[in-house]
């Protein structure tokens, strides 16, 4: 059995853990994709649980053992797995969807890595960049569509000409 203080701060980097991924994972449910809150924050759990593992659920490292980094190597492989089921193309055109989905999966892995090493600025920094890439990203790719790609050709590349700018 564990000692309490650090039974209280195993929980905490579980809770964090799940909290974080089930944040990013709502972002997923409500625009429809094959991953949401439930998926997310199992895989951000999962690789918390296993990194804590790796390191006998201590509190406080210096410096990583080469098993937690074979456990962060071993998450890393599975969740590629997990990433490459969500990726699909479309048959008879030349479309790839899931990319994005895929990619959160990897980076909720990440963040769930790092809830179970406990360095709390990076896990509450990288949860930010995520979600409001997720949030800003889809906006501002649906902006250069409607500005680029719905132009004729010779309209598009008008606007890229480096003459044009000095």
């Amino acid at each position: 059995m564990l000692p309490l203080p650090v039974l209280i701060d195993v929980v905490i980097r579980m809770f964090w853990a799940l909290a974080i991924g089930c944040i990013i994972g709502v972002d997923r449910d409500l625009h429809g994709k094959p991953t949401g809150m439930k998926t997310l924050g199992l895989v951000s759990l999962g690789a918390c649980l296993t990194t804590m593992a790796a390191m006998g659920f201590a509190t406080h490292s210096a410096t990583l053992s080469t098993d937690v980094s074979r456990a962060i190597q071993g998450i890393v492989t599975g969740i590629g797995f997990l990433g490459a089921g969500v990726i699909v193309q479309t048959p008879g055109q030349h479309r790839i969807r899931g990319l994005t989905t895929a990619a959160s999966i990897w980076v909720t892995a990440a963040v769930g890595i790092i809830c179970g090493l406990g360095v709390w600025s990076v896990a509450v920094i990288a949860t930010a960049m995520l979600i409001a890439l997720l949030v800003i990203g889809r906006r501002v790719e649906k902006a250069l569509h409607r500005q680029w790609i719905k132009k004729p050709p010779e309209e598009r590349e008008a606007g890229t000409d480096l003459e044009d700018l000095s």
